[in-house]
């Protein structure tokens, strides 16, 4: 849905299926260069599973919990919380980002969402304050996926460090988009593949 909404913006067959004539449609509706082109798609195809996946997936098991949040869970705690995504998003999301505490369903109801996770309730104000208009969580999923993404970009400045395609610069991209390099490889390959799409 997310994809066939953003072919459909662009002017190209809102078929669903990433390939060489979305891209370019893309990089010429926004004017981007094919460096920058590439470097987003890039970076959204790893972040969501090749495009299926708009929502953060916060159904974590016991030993999930304590690996990726080891500052909210503990061997006790996690016991209670695990494979509750509503529950786990509240936790780890509460009191931060804009988010109200744990009882306010903040976390669960600003989770990550988008091609490039939006999360957070003081970042979808601030994402709808740039759109000029409200805007419903849920939406962020499928109608602003990308356009959130975009946001992403302009907000952290990574527009201007997508000069080339090498590696120091996917790496460099990644670390602000990512916080760290997890899938680093996966998204040099994709980057650079998009790159020869467009050149």
């Amino acid at each position: 849905m997310s994809l066939k909404i953003l072919q459909s913006k662009i002017g190209t067959k809102p078929d669903g299926v990433f390939g060489q004539n979305t891209a370019k449609a893309f990089m010429e509706f926004y004017k981007l260069t094919p460096e920058q082109t590439a470097h987003f798609f890039g970076q959204c195809a790893h972040e969501t599973g090749t495009f299926v996946t708009f929502v953060e997936n916060l159904n974590y098991s016991e030993s999930g919990l304590i690996r990726v949040f080891p500052k909210y869970f503990s061997k006790k705690t996690a016991r209670d919380y695990a494979h509750e995504p509503v529950a786990i998003a509240n936790k780890v999301y509460a009191n931060r980002m804009g988010n109200g505490d744990e009882a306010s369903g903040d976390g669960w109801r600003y989770r990550g969402r988008g091609a490039i996770q939006l999360t957070g309730k003081a970042n979808y104000k601030e994402f709808a304050d740039k759109l000029g208009k409200p805007i419903r969580p849920d939406e962020v999923a499928d109608e602003y996926a990308f356009d959130c993404a975009r946001f992403f970009f302009e907000r952290n400045g990574i527009w201007r460090i997508c000069d080339d395609v090498s590696e120091d610069t996917v790496r460099e991209v990644t670390r602000k988009v990512n916080g760290g390099y997890n899938g680093l490889q996966d998204r040099i390959k994709k980057t650079q593949r998009y790159y020869g799409w467009l050149t």
